[in-house]
């Protein structure tokens, strides 16, 4: 996929229209994915442009209230758009590659979790990046999301 970046202006904040307009054919797949988010007990992060990337990006959060009643929030994934796709990203640390390949994932999904590089000083963390433009790949996400909910 081509990898042009959109939302790169910081006076510039994301619409509806500007991100139809930008994902073009994968609106349809992003605009299910917003609906879904919800049923998986995920909110969306308002858009806020980074620095450090130069871009304008969200975060998939998990909250929750805990019997003391203290709210709770853990970052499950990040969110950029391209041209003509959308990508997730996702952290974890590398004690839990295995059991992320035994998942029920697609094999693109788990080579791309295989051929990860590691980060950090002592490697201990890798990112992954699953570009998405098919409501198919949706289920690969809905799977690293819940597994972070649960694991991390």
């Amino acid at each position: 996929m081509s990898e042009e970046y959109l939302l790169k202006d910081p006076n510039i904040e994301p619409t509806a229209e500007i991100i139809a307009d930008g994902l073009g054919q994968a609106n349809k797949v992003y605009t299910k994915f917003l609906c879904d988010l919800e049923q998986q007990d995920i909110s969306l992060m308002e858009w806020r442009y980074y620095n450090d990337s130069k871009a304008w990006l969200s975060k998939g959060e998990y909250r929750w209230t805990t019997a003391r009643g203290a709210n709770k929030v853990k970052p499950l994934f990040w969110l950029s758009l391209w041209q003509g796709f959308f990508k997730i990203g996702f952290f974890f640390p590398e004690k839990l590659r295995k059991e992320l390949q035994a998942l029920p994932i697609s094999k693109a999904t788990k080579e791309i979790i295989k051929s990860a590089k590691g980060m950090g000083k002592q490697m201990k963390f890798f990112g992954l990046a699953l570009e998405i433009n098919d409501e198919k790949q949706l289920a690969d996400v809905y799977t690293l999301a819940q597994f972070r909910k649960d694991k991390i």
